[in-house]
């Protein structure tokens, strides 16, 4: 008799996605070289000058301290890396606050209104 039952693979739930209340949607942007590993649910600021997505953070001047978009997976953008990286990002959704990651001190609520005015809305999950 053959296998009647198999494991192809295993999901971890990471609590990131808070809702389909509202769409989800994605996106492909260009990731600022050179940022190191950088996770899903980091979210991330447009450079103005150069149209590259690096890891907002609240002091910077170049554009990034805007919160745009969300990262769909975990993407290694390298040390000492030569090129940009292509990744995915949510433009719209419901996520969980406690699940977003952000440099520095800066936190949800820092951010929470400017990802609202871009469609990205922001709830407080009870982690599992």
């Amino acid at each position: 008799m053959g296998k009647l039952f198999e494991t192809i693979g295993s999901m971890i739930p990471d609590n990131l996605i808070a809702g389909n209340e509202y769409p989800i949607l994605t996106k492909g942007v260009t990731l600022q070289k050179n940022q190191g590993l950088l996770k899903r649910g980091s979210v991330l600021g447009i450079v103005t000058e150069t149209g590259l997505a690096k890891l907002v953070v609240g002091t910077s001047t170049d554009g990034s301290q805007i919160a745009r978009y969300i990262l769909t997976d975990d993407v290694d953008t390298g040390t000492e890396a030569t090129e940009d990286t292509p990744a995915t990002v949510y433009e719209t959704g419901i996520f969980n606050a406690n699940a977003l990651i952000f440099d520095g001190n800066d936190t949800a609520e820092d951010h929470e209104d400017e990802l609202r005015d871009v469609g990205i809305f922001l709830r407080k999950n009870i982690a599992f």
